[in-house]
This record gives structure tokens, sequence and C-alpha cells, in this order.
């Protein structure tokens, strides 16, 4: 068998860090590598078509009264809303081989298990269409008399739901309780306060500071004025030095948003925290299923023609599409037509709309198929996400965590965050082979798994290079942000690009806002 060669140790060094690098081949046996495979995600395709350049003018066309650009949870849920009002002549158009993007998830003979985002937050009682999408899925027991919903007992994410690995051992929680000095708890609790204080304010019209989604927050100049600065130093501002309270920061803001603090608004940290406490100020329940978001993208897709493999070259405000599917070029003649796709892919689409002026994280995702759990650590014992405290990913979640399952097989979901510059993660990975994606999450987890290379049967690996628009200062409340979002002709916008935050909520609010759009123009003209 060959020897690891000097790349593979430079990919390992790149992403882990150059200690972790240091031990590869330090032995007298190559570490083994399990079968897997890395995941197309649909970027090729794209690619390719925009490279080739324009298409052959289409011989093929067809009449539809709404056109989707886009099978994310955007599209999709524009998709639902306009069924819900009656629209059923749908279509929806995908570049990749299945729907749901990053929110995607796949199944194994052992479980479901997800591609990416892998919960939701429960929705308050002022989010009714929240509500009905869960009561669709039965996942409401019952109604709060405030009409906030009561999430099925099997959905709350089970305990325990979160560890931190650190100097050999599993802690509870993700803030470091043990060690921590005088200092370090008043800052804590300074920190929780003023979250506190946050999430329970309201502004003269009833609204929150922070919202789920981003539609439904204030916008007074006090609040705004976060956007302004970095979570950073709004935290330097307030004295919190803390390393405990600084590393929750910066592990919260890699988690949502593929950033450290200083690299986010201070909007966006804040938000990060007061958006997800509820009634009371306690936090929300999370709401999870074992392949995380793909069951809601499964329940969107059922109801809808989807069209997977398209790639959309044109879209003009007539409502004419020019697309590339599997048997060629054809062409679309919508009455409507939803654009639900990233920023920087509409403003190729569409050359006259306000340019996309944001930075996109990459994210590397991978599944690993274990046919047995490692030996415990000394400590907590498992919990649905367990996060390593001096790695640069984000550790992992246990797709049986859930149901109970704590021994046998299971499949583990692990994910890393570029917190850099998007277009340098993509160009530094580009050439990386599976077999050096592997070494990574295989080295990452051998710190708190030593024997879990044993153990995995499997690995897959996806890489996404665009995978969420990033909060950075001044970027939420750029006028140009809100201006993206208004209609050109009988073309509607509908993506988490246009909150500027990648949540499920955010890309629901949007497919829900451009399915209204569709109907209130349709109530407008006569018939």
């Amino acid at each position: 068998m060959a020897a690891v060669g000097p790349s593979r140790r430079d990919f390992v060094a790149l992403l882990l860090g150059a200690p972790v690098a240091a031990a590869i081949g330090c032995g007298s046996k190559q570490a083994r590598i399990p079968p897997g495979q890395i995941i197309e995600t649909g970027a090729r395709r794209g690619h390719a078509v925009l490279r080739d350049g324009p298409p052959p003018t289409p011989t093929r066309w067809r009449d539809v009264e709404v056109a989707i650009v886009g099978g994310g949870i955007a599209g999709l849920t524009a998709a639902w809303e306009l069924r819900r009002k009656g629209i059923i002549d749908v279509v929806i158009y995908e570049l990749d081989d299945v729907p749901g993007g990053t929110a995607r998830g796949s199944a194994s003979p052992v479980t479901g298990y997800p591609w990416g985002a892998h919960y939701i937050v429960a929705p308050q009682h002022d989010q009714p269409d929240l509500i009905a999408l869960l009561d669709e899925l039965g996942a409401i027991e019952s109604m709060r008399p405030d009409g906030t919903p009561v999430i099925d007992e099997a959905l709350r994410c089970r305990e325990l739901e979160e560890r931190v690995f650190y100097r050999g051992r599993w802690y509870e929680g993700l803030y470091l309780e043990a060690g921590a000095s005088v200092e370090d708890r008043r800052q804590r609790d300074l920190f929780n306060a003023e979250i506190l204080r946050w999430s329970t304010f309201r502004d003269p019209a009833g609204r929150r500071a922070f919202s789920l989604p981003v539609s439904q927050a204030s916008d007074l100049p006090e609040l705004t004025a976060l956007d302004k600065i970095s979570f950073a130093s709004w935290l330097d501002s307030k004295g919190f030095t803390s390393e405990r309270l600084r590393w929750l920061c910066d592990y919260s803001c890699r988690d949502d948003y593929a950033l450290d603090a200083a690299g986010t608004s201070a909007w966006a940290g804040l938000f990060y925290f007061a958006s997800r406490r509820g009634a009371g100020a306690s936090y929300q329940s999370v709401v999870t299923w074992p392949d995380g978001n793909g069951t809601l993208v499964r329940h969107f897709a059922k109801e809808v023609p989807i069209e997977p493999g398209v790639v959309v070259t044109r879209v003009d405000p007539d409502g004419t599409l020019v697309a590339v599917g599997p048997q060629g070029a054809f062409g679309v003649r919508a009455k409507h037509v939803v654009l639900a796709v990233p920023g920087f892919v509409a403003d190729h689409l569409v050359p006259d709309r306000p340019k996309t002026v944001a930075d996109y994280g990459a994210w590397a995702v991978a599944n690993l198929h274990l046919r047995a759990r490692p030996v415990e650590r000394l400590g907590a014992p498992p919990a649905w996400d367990s996060v390593i405290r001096n790695s640069k990913s984000l550790g992992y979640v246990s797709a049986t965590h859930q149901r109970g399952r704590e021994h046998g097989p299971t499949v583990w979901t692990w994910f890393y965050p570029f917190t850099g510059p998007g277009d340098v993660a993509r160009r530094e990975v580009v050439d990386a082979s599976y077999e050096d994606w592997a070494e990574v999450v295989l080295r990452d987890l051998e710190l708190p798994h030593p024997q879990i290379r044993e153990l995995v049967d499997k690995i897959e690996i996806a890489f996404w290079g665009h995978g969420m628009i990033r909060p950075r200062p001044g970027a939420l409340f750029d006028p140009a942000r809100l201006a993206r979002l208004q209609p050109r002709g009988r073309i509607h916008f509908a993506h988490t690009d246009l909150s500027g935050i990648a949540l499920f909520e955010e890309a629901f609010d949007h497919g829900l806002r451009a399915a209204r759009e569709i109907v209130a123009a349709r109530q407008a003209t006569p018939a």
C-alpha cells in the first residue's frame, strides 16, 4: 500500500492544524480509510452549462401557470403555499438530482440522516403557517391557551442535547462549567441577562428585537445600528472577556453562520441567542428528525411535480424560461416564476436586479456509517450533538439519539464550516480526493474516539461551496437587500439570501411571501 503523500498531510493541516497532520504516517502501519464517496451537490452540472456557453434555442416548449426555479426550502414552501391557495399547475425545476438543497436527507437500513440543516426551532403563537405545516406532519401534541403549540415529545430533542469534549473528558452542555472562575461565571450571568433583556424587548409596534423570521423583527435605529459593528466588538464594549464565554460566542457564530464572532454582525450574534427564546423568555424546543430537515423536504415534495437535473439559463420578466435538462434544451412559458435560488444565481439570470454583494460560506458535511459505537470516554453520556472544543470542526450529531438508541449501528453527521473567505476555501479544496476528506474526518474524531476508524463501514462526504450567505457587519440592513425582494415583471424572488441569514425559517418566510405575491397578482388581474 502506498504511503500517505505530503498533499494529504497538507490538507489535514489546512483543516485541522499542523499538530494533527504531523501524526499522519508516524506509525509502521498505514491507518485504514473506509470505503466511501464524495456526493455530488449539483454544482458541477451548473458550472458545466455556464462554461459551455448559451444552450441551443429550444424547440420544445411547455406552458405552466407557475414555474419555480430551485427545489430548496424556499421553492418547496412556495409550491406548498400555492397549493393551499388552490393553485396546483406548478412545476419545480431543480439543478440537483434530489430536492432540498442543504436541507435534504438520506437513509440507510439503520436510520435516516441529514446532509446539512438538521433542526428547526419550535414555533411560537405568532407563526401560524409553520404551526400549520407541523400540524400536517402530526408533530403537534396540543396547543397552549395563547396559541403556542406543544411539540410531540418524540420530536423534541431528547436529553442529553449537547456535550463538549475537553482535555480527555466529556462535559454536559456547551458552556464549560468545570474550572470556571468567579469572574467567568459573573460574565456568563451578565451575558445571559443581556440576552434575556433583548428577548423580552418589544418596540412600540409590538415587534421583538430579534425574531424568527427576520422580517418580523423591529427596525428601530438602536437595533439596526448593531448591524454596523461585529459581534466581537459588541462583546468587547460590554467587557465580556472571559475565554469560556468568548469560545461559546465564537462557536455559535461558526455553527449558524460559518464565521467567527469577529466576522459576524453584532445583530446576527445577538439574534442567535435572543430569537430562540419564547414565552417567558425560556429557550424554545429544538424540533428534529433522524434525517434532519429532510423530513420537511419529503413532505413538501410529495405534492408537487419536480424535474431534477435541470439548469435554467435564462429567465425573462414576461415569464419565459430557457433551460437544459437530461433530454436537452427546452423552454417554458409561465404566468409567474418563482426564482428560489441563491442571490448570485438570481443576479446572473436577472441582470437588471440590484446585485447581491454578499459573502458565501463553504461547508463540508460527512456522514459516517458505524457498525458499532466506540467505547465512551469519561464524563457526560452520549448526546445528540457532540462538540470537540479545540477542533475547527463543529463535531457531530447522532441520527439515532432521538430514538434512544445509544448502542449498535448508527450514522454520525460531522460538520465543518470554513470561516475564512469562501472563494479561498473553494479553491483550496477543489482537488481534494475522497481519501483526503476521509482522513480529515477520522483524524478529527479520533481525539475523543480513538477506535472510530475501525468501527466505520462507510463515509459519504458533501462539499457545499456556496453553503450559506453570511451576515457580516453591514449586510443585514443594507437597503439593497430589501430592494432585491421586489418582483421583476412576472418574476418573484424567494431564498434565505433575501434575509441575509441562512435558516429554515427564513427560507420558509420568503417562499410564503413569493406565493402570496402571485395570489395577489392573480386576484388583481381580470380573468
